[in-house]
């Protein structure tokens, strides 16, 4: 086994390097993990050209928040039985101590920000070392190019968990990126009356039929469905999908914001926010009852996002993989770094 290992460094925004050195070694709870596969997403893309909030992120950093891989060594009072096991691990380093941690809402942590690819080394690297109380452990013939995938399907979970669909309800999903089409299929699971796929890009909202999704329309045909939905999961974060989902929902009916809001983004009318008594909630990151969601799904093959994976680099090709993530067309979809 090698004792070196290679990690992809962004020193300051638009600025990075391929460095090799020491491997790693797991100190006590730790786990050493090999990195088998690490997807690239708009907030990587941020971290590297420096539009990422200043609060949010630690040059110099090794990104890679999305992965998954092959446990390889475990620190002092670890578990010995975790090393060889498959496994993706939660990004946010939640102190579990804090009254929100102990309510179980652990991506709402009052200890401060602190997650892995963001402020601690992530996985665009050949090793990537967690606390191992992080992981969860996946079945020994999983896919581990989906798996890497397991993150932003988490934070989809946590949106469904938090819009609590029925059978046999109409639901709306805005946006068919990653999250959008991730949510087609763990919204798909509960035998909706209906669901509704919206997105500009008329191949992305399309493609939303084979994950499972009734119905594909863009925004103009969208709008003579308003005030239709029983729930509408927002995952798009544009400028004015806020206050469409609002629009879609039926009167009492339930929003979830998912996408991540630039400043500027056009707001939620409170009139129609008040007469409609509307139920609204927002996601940002996942809880770790929402990353065992998301794993079960994936075992019970209720989730598959291998067909969201296009492109796949090494990390030789960094520059080549983040130019296409947020740039490139309807046909790229998720860009992994194969370390």
């Amino acid at each position: 086994m090698s004792t070196e290992s290679r990690s992809l460094v962004v020193d300051r925004p638009g600025c990075h390097r391929l460095v090799l050195g020491p491997r790693p070694e797991p100190g006590p709870g730790e786990a050493r993990v090999r990195v088998a596969a690490a997807g690239i997403c708009m907030s990587d893309r941020e971290l590297h050209d420096g539009h990422r909030d200043a609060a949010y992120v630690r040059y110099p950093v090794v990104p890679g928040h999305e992965w998954a891989g092959t446990v390889e060594a475990v620190g002092a009072g670890v578990d010995a039985g975790l090393v060889g096991r498959r496994t993706v691990a939660e990004g946010f380093r939640a102190c579990g101590r804090c009254e929100r941690c102990r309510h179980g809402e652990t991506s709402l942590c009052t200890a401060g920000y602190d997650e892995t690819g963001f402020t601690r080394p992530g996985a665009f690297a050949d090793h990537v070392v967690v606390p191992a109380r992080l992981l969860h452990p996946l079945a020994d013939d999983a896919d581990l190019r989906a798996a890497a995938l397991l993150e932003p399907a988490a934070v989809t979970a946590a949106a469904v968990r938090a819009g609590a669909p029925e059978p046999g309800e109409r639901v709306a999903v805005l946006g068919a990126g990653t999250l959008g089409l991730l949510a087609v299929q763990l919204l798909a699971a509960f035998s909706p009356a209906e669901l509704t796929v919206i997105d500009p890009r008329r191949e992305r909202a399309s493609l939303a039929l084979d994950f499972g999704a009734s119905e594909a329309l863009v925004p103009e045909e969208a709008e003579e469905v308003r005030g239709r939905y029983d729930l509408v999961v927002e995952t798009a974060g544009a400028p004015s999908t806020a206050a469409d989902a609002c629009l879609l929902a039926r009167r009492g009916g339930r929003v979830v914001l998912t996408g991540m809001f630039t400043p500027g983004a056009m707001g939620i009318d409170p009139v129609h926010l008040s007469l409609s008594q509307l139920t609204v909630r927002s996601v940002f990151g996942a809880p770790s009852a929402a990353w065992s969601y998301a794993v079960r799904a994936f075992t019970a093959g209720l989730l598959d996002p291998a067909p969201l994976i296009t492109h796949e680099f090494p990390l030789e090709r960094f520059a080549d993989a983040v130019a296409l993530v947020g740039a490139g067309g309807p046909e790229t979809g998720k860009v992994l770094l194969r370390p």
